[in-house]
């Protein structure tokens, strides 16, 4: 093996399987691996408190796989990656590719920086099937709706690589370590301990995104067309996290699955991954995504600013149960099923007329998953003014979508237990309940538990009426 010094850069690629600039290092030269928490450069779009949380022990986790070798810095990459390549006279550094438009403008500053040195500079797609640039129309230009993105573009593309096994081994380079700090020097755990909520939802690392795979593939990829979307059911992979942080790759999780045998429930599983890549792929082609309407006519708007509803909608306090369940799922374990995802949403821009800014800023601090693509791709989806969005018209009824997405009430329960009394048939809207039942039940509504912030027809017809302004 050469002698020459390289470094690995990793970001969003926490693992040692199926790691392309890993093994490309490895096979270069003795490797100096480190991790930059480049908080300065992100600015506002920094990640969220929850996220922040999950990096912190994924990155306890690498650091244990690498032996202890993995080197924590804090600062801006863009000035300490080439001053790590001069005091440890580097000849190559990898990474695998990020796809945030400011990693995107920060690393091509670096790379240009590297290459004047003489540093060979090499970068891999370590996080998506498909390049976010391969995957256009015949014209070029890219896909604003996700059907023919996906069955055309990336099923028509040649197959995802397979998977590449972990290095057996790996030479680490020694050398000055001045700029190094301790993985609690980056301050990514909160400093009041609200995350100890989180603990027990979650099991973070290399070794418990294989576990959650096998389980999801085991007892939830049968009947996930369907089951997928009952949030009481174990239907749901809760992969997201590990794929965003990258304690396992999507061409792992796709080619695990395609080895579980064809069914319509693989094909719509593997179709929730490319939804993955039409987020990446509007968030590379559009890089306002995150801050401004792909469709400009809802600059129009008339959005309501109020900052109790807001507040209240956070805490899972408006009196709408199902709603308020999935804020608490959110609040509590940093993660909310995706049909509830939707629900709330709606809630939030439609009936409370609320900006999906602020909804896409909240789940983005709370969820342990919150990725910049996703988020930003699936607020716009929910609040009409996206790509391939949902009409604004079409909006959630929270009473209806509980009664047939958590029919027995489990769900809810679990996170409203204070209506955990209620009947079936009264528990979606208790408003609806004779005074008689609620006091069986133990429910006062405006003391244990909050009347509805807004009515529920009423509060619709504003926001058409409001959409009608627009067009």
């Amino acid at each position: 093996m050469s002698q020459a010094t390289v470094i690995v850069w990793f970001r969003q690629d926490l693992r040692l399987e199926d790691n392309p600039a890993l093994v490309r290092a490895v096979r270069t030269g003795q490797v100096l691996p480190i991790y930059i928490c480049d908080d300065e450069t992100a600015g506002d779009m920094r990640d969220g408190a929850a996220g922040r949380w999950w990096l912190h022990h994924a990155l306890a986790d690498l650091n244990r796989q690498l032996d202890g070798r993995l080197r924590f810095y804090r600062g801006r990459a863009r000035q300490l990656v080439p001053q790590l390549a001069e005091i440890h006279g580097v000849e190559a550094v990898f990474w695998n590719r990020c796809y945030e438009p400011w990693r995107i403008v920060r690393d091509k500053a670096i790379k240009s920086d590297l290459t004047q040195r003489g540093v060979t500079v090499e970068s891999d797609n370590g996080s998506l099937l498909w390049e976010p640039w391969e995957v256009l129309k015949n014209d070029g230009t890219p896909y604003r709706v996700f059907t023919p993105f996906y069955r055309r573009g990336c099923l028509g593309a040649a197959p995802p690589r397979e998977p590449l096994p972990a290095p057996q081994a790996i030479e680490f380079a020694d050398g000055d370590d001045r700029l190094a700090v301790p993985l609690d020097a980056l301050e990514l755990l909160p400093k009041i301990r609200w995350d100890r909520t989180l603990e027990p939802h979650w099991t973070i690392g290399a070794d418990g995104a294989q576990q959650r795979l096998r389980e999801f593939l085991d007892h939830g990829l049968n009947g996930y067309r369907e089951g997928r979307n009952f949030p009481a059911r174990q239907n749901v992979s809760r992969l997201s996290p590990n794929l965003h942080w990258g304690g396992m790759s999507p061409n792992q999780v796709w080619y695990a699955a395609d080895a579980a045998g064809e069914s319509d429930d693989l094909d719509h599983f593997k179709s929730e991954l490319g939804w993955r890549e039409f987020s990446y792929s509007l968030l590379y082609h559009f890089p306002d995504l995150p801050t401004r309407n792909l469709q400009q006519s809802f600059d129009r708007f008339p959005w309501r600013s109020d900052n109790e509803a807001l507040r209240r909608w956070q805490r899972g306090r408006t009196g709408i149960p199902i709603v308020d369940a999935g804020m608490r799922e959110l609040w509590q374990t940093g993660y909310m099923h995706n049909r509830v995802r939707m629900i709330v949403g709606s809630f939030l821009v439609k009936n409370l007329q609320q900006h999906w800014h602020h909804g896409e800023r909240w789940f983005r601090d709370c969820l342990v998953d919150a990725d910049l693509a996703n988020n930003s791709a699936s607020w716009q989806w929910i609040a009409g003014c996206g790509a391939d969005a949902a009409p604004f018209f079409r909006i959630f009824n929270p009473v209806t979508q509980g009664r047939k997405f958590d029919p027995d009430g489990a769900y809810t329960r679990r996170f409203v237990p204070e209506l955990a009394k209620l009947q079936d048939d009264l528990l979606f809207s208790p408003w609806e309940a004779p005074p008689t039942v609620l006091a069986a039940s133990g429910v006062r509504l405006g003391e244990t538990y909050p009347e509805p912030m807004v009515d529920l027809k009423r509060s619709r017809q504003a926001a058409l009426d409001a959409y009608r302004q627009i067009k």
